[in-house]
């Protein structure tokens, strides 16, 4: 992995994990992490989307916090649904 592929790849970690931190406060963590896993559907263009897809599967999610992590393999999952 290039630099500027680890510098773009860091900023969707901290990205996915401030998503995170908002949902942090729901009681509910399957809701959370829907809410997670949408908002990342929603608002992020296609390229990030894919770039934090292929981070996953590259370092398995190193660097994401536990309710991240889990949205990111929801959407990895749907993914390979989808394929």
């Amino acid at each position: 992995m290039t630099t500027q592929n680890h510098d773009s790849s860091a900023a969707l970690v901290k990205m996915a994990n401030d998503i995170a931190d908002y949902f942090h406060s729901e009681p509910d963590r399957q809701i959370a992490v829907n809410g997670i896993a949408s908002h990342i559907k929603r608002f992020w263009e296609p390229r990030m989307r894919k770039k934090i897809l292929a981070y996953y599967a590259e370092r398995k999610g190193e660097g994401l916090n536990e309710l991240a992590h889990a949205a990111i393999a929801k959407l990895a999952d749907e993914q390979r649904s989808a394929a």
